[in-house]
């Protein structure tokens, strides 16, 4: 039977998608995180299995851009948010994460993003800010949708990826961490799933 840990190099690709208060992980606030678990079935296609997420608390002294809450539509003081801090946060992705990894026999996991080196860049300075340990993700290794996109497709926007793919796409849920994440967790598994019937790989 093929298992996940083989086709990766040991590594569990883990798609995350993070929404914020900015650009600058160092400075700017953490407010969503999403988490997406692939699984792979016994013909070997990969699919989204599980997605975990988590609204956070922005840490003390947190920037937060006003333009950054127009695009998300996160109202920050929402008691509804049900936000946590940002030790917390990361317990709660990392937990399934670590287990999944456990689980499929991987090393560990390897983060999956559109433009990842932001999503990672965000969860490191996080990981970083509260002392957190045994983050289950490499520290600067990861998947980037933005590349295998416009290599497959010709598109690096995700919406445009997504929709060459034949995927749907809502415009009015775009820009939520979970949204985000599961179009993204979609167009990967899409584009491997591609590469199995081109290549047999």
């Amino acid at each position: 039977m093929p298992r996940i840990a083989d086709r990766f190099r040991g590594f569990l690709p883990v798609v995350v998608d993070v929404e914020t208060g900015g650009f600058n992980a160092q400075k700017d606030a953490l407010l969503e995180v999403a988490a997406c678990l692939i699984r792979m079935d016994n013909f070997g296609r990969l699919y989204l299995a599980e997605t975990v997420a988590v609204n956070v608390e922005p840490f003390d002294g947190a920037n937060i851009d006003p333009r950054s809450l127009e695009i998300t539509g996160i109202q920050v003081d929402s008691p509804l948010r049900g936000a946590v801090p940002e030790q917390e946060a990361l317990r709660r992705i990392a937990q399934p994460v670590r287990k999944e990894v456990r689980d499929t026999g991987c090393q560990r996991a390897i983060l999956v993003g559109h433009n990842s080196f932001f999503d990672l860049s965000f969860l490191n300075a996080a990981i970083a800010r509260t002392s957190f340990k045994r983050s289950p993700f490499h520290p600067f290794s990861s998947l980037d949708t933005v590349s295998l996109a416009g290599l497959a497709f010709g598109q690096t926007v995700l919406s445009r990826a997504a929709q060459a793919a034949g995927m749907d796409w809502n415009e009015s849920e775009a820009h939520s961490a979970i949204y985000d994440a599961e179009k993204t967790a979609e167009l990967f598994c899409c584009i491997v799933n591609r590469w199995k019937i081109l290549t047999g790989f």
